[in-house]
């Protein structure tokens, strides 16, 4: 396995990805980016993994953004190209088959933000602080922060995180829901694995329908959704899943998924 991208599988049907560039607050470096694109692609060929943890190595940082140490010797071109490839991962990411979560393990900005905005879930270490801090560099996000943001916590506070260019922290960042839990920094992964098994413990097929239907339907109006809902529905319906659930419960016991 890579150097810079731990995975390993740490429950049954359950993989944690690890950014591993402490020394530099999990930087998003060109090689770090291309393993993490090797990784995800990998896992969401697995048909065997059901939910994905996400998080960063160390207390630190979940992930600092995008390395400004490579950037500084970049033409304007290299700069706009290494933009779009973080753009392009972080999009990787959220089009991930299986659900995905987030453990911001601490400080997450710009960049690092981002990643944790293509997740579906985020839970926050209590000390860690968040932010899309591009302004004050004197750009804006350009990893999906202007888009994803203010669909997630509504067009107000979005503009205010991005406009004051001012990290919050965690507590904040669950009042305004911008994470959906916030525990102690030793609890994080165990937390983060506990809601992973909740997850994984579901028809697989059944998790991923879902996943399309909302993030499509989030995108258009009601009407359409409500199409796109029924149209993933039915690609429930002939699995050997459904039957297992149906026997599962007049069994009274717990169904065993496979995925079919």
């Amino acid at each position: 396995m890579s150097t810079l991208i731990g995975m390993n599988i740490v429950e049954d049907h359950i993989a944690v990805v690890t950014l591993n560039r402490p020394e530099a607050a999990n930087a998003l470096s060109k090689e770090l980016l291309d393993e993490l694109n090797m990784t995800l692609n990998q896992l969401n060929q697995d048909a065997s993994i059901y939910c994905t943890i996400i998080t960063g190595a160390s207390e630190k940082a979940f992930c600092a953004g995008a390395d400004l140490k490579e950037r500084k010797g970049m033409s304007n071109t290299q700069v706009i190209n290494t933009v779009r490839y973080i753009g392009e991962t972080v999009t990787a990411l959220e089009k991930m088959q299986m659900p995905v979560i987030a453990a911001i393990n601490g400080a997450a900005f710009g960049g690092g933000l981002e990643l944790a905005l293509a997740c579906d879930l985020r839970i926050a270490a209590n000390h860690a602080k968040m932010g899309l801090t591009e302004a004050s560099l004197a750009i804006i996000p350009g990893a999906g922060g202007t888009q994803r943001l203010p669909r997630l916590i509504g067009v107000g506070q979005a503009k205010r995180l991005i406009f004051t260019a001012k990290p919050i922290v965690a507590a904040e960042a669950l009042r305004i829901g911008l994470v959906e839990q916030v525990v102690e920094t030793n609890e994080l992964l165990t937390s983060a694995v506990d809601l992973a098994k909740m997850i994984a413990s579901n028809g697989p097929i059944a998790l991923q329908q879902a996943k399309t239907s909302i993030d499509q339907g989030m995108q258009t109006d009601v009407t359409t959704g409500l199409a796109i809902e029924h149209l993933c529905y039915k690609e429930t319906i002939p699995t050997d899943d459904r039957l297992e659930g149906l026997t599962a419960f007049k069994e009274k016991r717990k169904p065993e998924y496979q995925g079919k």
